[in-house]
């Protein structure tokens, strides 16, 4: 065989490192975005975040260049996001006339007034609250001990209340049996002088169920609100015979069994009523009162806002989402052309990766900015209405719109946030499959799912809607759901089926 030599061409998509950095940015959360720069910030020494950038503060002819005019068609909307994506960070500069000297007995708020940001409200006292108040770093367990170690006890009954507590899980109940336990006790406490007995097992116990929140170190559910019952004053109405309830019939009162209830304990159904009333303030979870860790919060890539005065959406990126960055100035006199020295070459490096950082920076922000405008034009009935408005929208829908493939659409609208008047939501939630309604329109699945929840929310608690009767009634409205489509739209709801909705009240 003859070997030769031939020419050939052929195009291949290679990923370049640029091309590499301009999809991981577009794909991260603003929280992963924000760490992402400061690392930037602190490897590339030519990155700086620009803090004086005054000129690029938006007027409000550059805010309209953000928004959506109802107006006007989806081409002069793609063209208002690219317009704007250069757009600055707002700065808010508070100057204070604060003299040199103060008094001994000055206080500083006397001098200073604090004024808050736009995204921001502050308080006279930023110490207290809400989360201060209900949040806590501390497990249930850490709670539990140190309500122990607060409790005079003597030795013997300590190491019993400890051996109970580390059976408790995270909702406050004891994960082995009395039985297990008090017998592990047992093997390592009894002594043949000193046996342990049952009455000082129970008695410790019965201490530990005492302890902060109600319900804890409960065998079952109905223990747990038996407990909390009995910790409630003797003077309060029906709590005897809501502890004989739930300490007897609570897998009737689970089924929503009333008539059986009545039976069996011989009350009316105006006192039930009130049994079932109390028992509703109770906790079923008493560890879910501990919140461990700290809360975590959204921060929105987008911002929407409604011009009353005109009737359009406007749209604009968040401005506190990032730090503004640009290249160092003095750094990049630094370099020299015709210098080939390690130091020279350093710094070109540099300079050409903080270049490309900045350059996927804004295209990140140019895609983000179009794609919501975008996302806006379609679901303005939602904006306007509710989710029973919201429109069928899938992602090559904007994938078309926007000139772009559906997998950069997937990387843009996951872990990104919209903030709007109706509230904070993700980008995918605009999105969701369709159902053909018998007039040859859509409706998409959400707004399905908002007619369920309307139509549970009005209905007679006595007789709930089963779900074969929300797809009649939803049929009457021209929508043809199967039975099966109701039951799992109500699941993904967190609505209970009707027999547990059923309900004296």
């Amino acid at each position: 065989m003859k070997t030769s030599l031939q020419l050939k061409m052929s195009q291949q998509l290679t990923m370049t490192p640029q091309l590499q950095q301009a999809i991981k940015l577009l794909q991260l959360s603003t929280l992963d975005l924000q760490q992402e720069i400061q690392q930037a910030l602190e490897t590339n020494p030519m990155l700086d975040v620009n803090e004086d950038d005054s000129s690029d503060h938006s007027s409000d002819g550059e805010l309209s260049s953000n928004s959506i005019n109802s107006d006007n068609d989806l081409h002069n909307s793609k063209n208002d996001a690219n317009d704007s994506s250069d757009e600055g960070t707002k700065e808010f500069d508070v100057q204070e006339n604060i003299p040199d000297e103060l008094a001994v007995d000055s206080s500083w708020d006397d001098i200073y007034t604090h004024t808050p940001t736009s995204h921001g409200i502050s308080s006279a006292d930023d110490d207290y609250n809400m989360e201060n108040v209900y949040g806590t770093t501390d497990s249930l367990l850490d709670h539990l001990h140190w309500q122990l170690n607060l409790t005079p006890m003597t030795d013997k009954d300590r190491v019993i209340a400890q051996s109970i507590l580390e059976s408790v899980n995270e909702e406050g109940y004891l994960s082995s049996s009395l039985e297990d336990i008090f017998e592990g006790l047992t093997n390592e406490l009894s002594t043949e002088e000193d046996p342990l007995e049952e009455d000082e097992f129970q008695a410790v116990l019965h201490r530990l169920q005492q302890f902060d929140p109600p319900g804890v170190c409960a065998a079952n559910l109905a223990d747990c609100l038996s407990i909390q019952l009995k910790q409630l004053p003797i003077e309060t109405p029906t709590r005897d015979i809501a502890i004989k309830i739930v300490e007897n019939h609570i897998e009737l009162l689970g089924t929503k069994d009333f008539a059986q209830i009545m039976r069996k304990t011989r009350i009316k159904e105006d006192e039930l009523r009130d049994v079932f009333v109390l028992i509703q303030t109770l906790n079923p979870r008493p560890g879910s009162f501990i919140e461990y860790g700290k809360s975590e919060y959204v921060v929105p890539d987008v911002i929407v806002s409604k011009d009353l005065k005109n009737n359009r959406w406007l749209v604009e990126l968040n401005p506190e989402i990032a730090p503004k960055l640009r290249v160092n100035a003095s750094y990049a006199s630094m370099v020299k052309r015709a210098d080939n020295s390690s130091d020279n070459n350093y710094l070109k490096d540099h300079l050409q990766e903080a270049k490309w950082f900045i350059k996927s920076l804004q295209s990140r922000n140019e895609t983000l900015l179009k794609v919501a405008t975008t996302i806006v034009e379609h679901q303005r009935g939602f904006l306007d209405y509710g989710d029973e408005a919201m429109k069928p929208l899938v992602l090559h829908d904007i994938a078309e719109a926007v000139d772009m493939h559906e997998s950069t659409i997937s990387r843009v609208t996951t872990q990104k946030y919209m903030h709007t008047p109706r509230g904070i939501y993700e980008l995918k939630y605009f999105f969701s499959s369709h159902v053909n309604t018998d007039s040859g329109g859509e409706c998409s699945s959400t707004a399905i799912r908002a007619l369920i929840k309307k139509l549970i929310a009005a209905e007679n608690n006595r007789k709930p809607l089963s779900d074969s009767k929300i797809a009649n009634l939803l049929g009457e409205q021209g929508i043809q759901v199967a039975r099966r489509t109701i039951a799992k739209y109500r699941e993904a709801l967190n609505i209970p089926p009707s027999n547990e909705r059923k309900s004296l009240i």
